[in-house]
């Protein structure tokens, strides 16, 4: 793995807490719960890391595994990003403010992954807007790039 890609998710959008995105991300999400379940619960996603709004970090796959993360995408003209990336995704909305606590969590998280995974340096850490440009917003213009690149050097 050689690039890390910050994601967000909520569901229902600009929705927090509950158990949708596990579900989701586990094919398990209930189609007649929500209008827009009834449109995505036949999607086959995955993502390796979630870190909620408290900053709880939950797995989904291993890290040296594929997730399907991505879709569409492409790095430094390298396509299928999920062959080679690790992604990340915040409980958040492109434009609701990320926490403290997740910030705290994605840098510590992030860190120990570089650590894992030497060829992931921060010049491959990207947005999943920068690998499917026109197709992706997230993490969005709340995502503070700056507090999130310090964390990374503590």
């Amino acid at each position: 793995m050689d690039l890390l890609v910050i994601h967000a998710i909520s569901l229902p959008a600009n929705s927090f807490g509950g158990p949708w995105i596990e579900h989701f991300f586990l094919n398990r999400l209930p189609g007649l719960r929500h209008p827009y379940f009834d449109q995505i619960c036949g999607l086959r996603v995955s993502s390796h890391l979630l870190i909620r709004r408290d900053g709880e970090l939950l797995q989904f796959v291993a890290l040296d595994k594929r997730a399907w993360h991505a879709g569409r995408s492409s790095f430094h003209g390298r396509e299928a990003c999920n062959d080679f990336s690790i992604g990340i995704e915040l409980e958040g909305a492109d434009h609701i403010p990320y926490t403290l606590q997740q910030y705290q969590r994605l840098g510590t998280v992030s860190r120990e992954i570089m650590e894992r995974f030497p060829a992931i340096r921060q010049e491959n850490i990207v947005g999943h807007c920068d690998i499917a440009p026109g197709r992706k917003t997230d993490p969005g213009p709340a995502f503070d790039w700056s507090r999130y690149h310090a964390l990374l050097e503590d």
